[in-house]
C-alpha cells in the first residue's frame, strides 16, 4: 500500500509538521499515530488468529462428519454381512 519513505520525503513530511503543528504537538502527534499503528497492528494479528482457529476449527468439524459417515456405512456393511451369515444358517 505505502511505499518505502526516502529520506528528503521524510524531511519535508517533518517540516511541514512543525509548520502545521508546532514543536510542542508533533512529538504528541507522533506519539499518539505510533499507539493507533500499534493497536491496529494487534487488532488484525488477532483476528487474522481467530481466522485461522475457525478454518482449522471447520476442517477439523468437515473430516469428523467424514470420519463418521465411513464408521457408519462400515457399521451398515457389517451388519448386512452378519445378517447374510445368519440366513444361511
Amino acid at each position: 500500500m505505502f511505499t518505502s519513505i526516502s529520506g528528503p520525503e521524510l524531511l519535508m513530511i517533518v517540516i511541514l509538521g512543525l509548520l502545521l503543528f508546532g514543536p510542542r504537538k508533533l512529538p504528541e502527534m507522533g506519539r499518539t499515530i505510533s499507539k493507533a499503528f500499534a493497536e491496529f497492528r494487534r487488532t488484525t494479528t488477532d483476528f487474522k488468529m481467530k481466522l485461522e482457529r475457525e478454518i482449522e476449527s471447520t476442517e477439523v468439524k468437515g473430516a469428523v462428519e467424514e470420519l463418521n459417515k465411513t464408521v457408519h456405512d462400515v457399521e451398515g456393511a457389517v451388519s448386512r454381512d452378519v445378517g447374510d451369515d445368519r440366513r444361511e444358517d
